[in-house]
């Protein structure tokens, strides 16, 4: 019998499971190098199925240059196996993900989606583009998958994490 996923920080050895599954998520995700992966294993956390990498969620601080208080979080990487989709997943790996960057108590958690009803669904408001420039400019400019980040299809939305209870 199967356990339910355990969703938990991910470990060294899990980089190259979770280079595959954002791999395997190319339509829907930007390719990171496993280097990338492995400098920034603890902002991962990943679903595990009895020994098997499922799914995958990150987040990384973008600074407000002159006012560190209102820097956001952003969520990234976020993956879920297809044959395990539906099952909550997701949901629990965002919760983790923002469990582990309140105690920094940023302000606000955004993300760039394809999947905007998944992200409304757990709180997040669809915002314009132009309220996070400084993604915009950090990780956007270098995408080669769009030539303008204001024609990319992904939503840009946004999740209050003073207000949460």
């Amino acid at each position: 019998m199967t356990e339910r996923p355990v969703v938990r920080p991910a470990v060294l050895k899990d980089a190259v499971g979770i280079f595959n599954l954002i791999r395997n998520h190319r339509d829907d995700l930007i390719a990171r190098p496993l280097g990338d992966i492995i400098q920034n294993i603890d902002r991962f956390v990943v679903a595990d199925s009895d020994g098997t990498l499922i799914g995958c969620a990150s987040f990384q601080i973008l600074p407000e240059i002159g006012f560190p208080e209102r820097a956001s979080v952003e969520v990234q990487s976020v993956a879920v196996d297809r044959d395990y989709r539906r099952q909550g997943i997701g949901s629990r790996l965002i919760q983790s993900v923002l469990a582990k960057v309140m105690p920094f108590n940023p302000p606000h958690a955004i993300v760039l989606t394809y999947a905007p009803d998944f992200f409304a669904s757990l709180g997040f408001r669809e915002i314009p583009k132009t309220q996070v420039m400084h993604k915009l400019y950090m990780g956007c400019i270098n995408c080669t998958k769009h030539a303008n980040p204001f024609t990319c299809p992904e939503i840009a939305m946004s999740l209050n994490l003073r207000n949460i209870e």
